[in-house]
């Protein structure tokens, strides 16, 4: 059976590693394969080292899900090379990212509380405009599903500075799992704010999906 590894843009938080392991080994549990965590930065193994080591165990092949909400600079350059090098130890498939569909979204929605007057969607940012653009719908499909208002406050714009301005709300964190500018956004949060944790294992589902989806592409070509 293909393996599936996820790969993680990594952070220096010391909890971010085992956010991304929960998630890749609900995943994996669905689907009914082995599995890796692999990382572009920060954290270990790399995508290369992670395909290296099921290749040891006698696997073949492996679908390789990014844990990316958009389609930026390490979509694009970044996550290439990492396949590229890793293509040296087995055959490795590139599935899709998360991206900031409808399932996203779903996701999203079901962790805003029915008490909750506002929402903050708290993705990290970015500087491509097109993507930020993305941030916005994915915020109106938000705030569609629940019935309340919904805002995108970036970490890296605006940050915990803008959030002061919009209380009381919910903080709904845009992030895999636990990373140092989500910390600083906990401890900013003003009195009477609520805030959900990192999306972690309730993401299983969807890259579950994009394991299965990528397969299915690949055994039909």
């Amino acid at each position: 059976m293909t393996a599936l590894i996820t790969l993680s843009h990594g952070s220096r938080h010391p909890r971010a590693k085992e956010g991304i392991r929960a998630l890749t080994e609900a995943a994996a549990s669905q689907l009914g394969v082995e599995w890796a965590d692999a990382h572009l930065e920060f954290d270990t193994p790399t995508l290369a080292d992670a395909a290296r080591e099921l290749a040891r165990a006698g696997h073949r092949e492996a679908v390789v899900v990014p844990l990316l909400f958009t389609r930026a600079f390490h979509a694009k350059v970044d996550v290439p090379e990492a396949v590229r090098l890793a293509g040296e130890h087995m055959r490795v498939v590139l599935a899709e990212p998360l991206g900031t569909g409808e399932d996203i979204a779903d996701v999203l929605a079901s962790r805003v509380p029915a008490d909750a007057s506002r929402v903050v969607l708290y993705p990290v940012g970015t500087s491509n405009e097109e993507q930020a653009k993305r941030y916005e719908a994915l915020a109106g499909a938000v705030e569609k599903h629940t019935a309340r208002p919904t805002v995108v406050v970036a970490a890296t714009r605006g940050g915990t500075d803008a959030l002061q301005e919009l209380a009381p709300f919910h903080l709904l964190p845009l992030f895999v799992t636990h990373g140092t500018l989500l910390d600083s956004a906990y401890r900013a949060l003003p009195k009477g704010c609520t805030a959900s944790e990192p999306l972690t294992t309730a993401l299983a589902g969807v890259v579950a999906h994009r394991y299965l989806q990528k397969e299915k592409a690949h055994v039909q070509a």
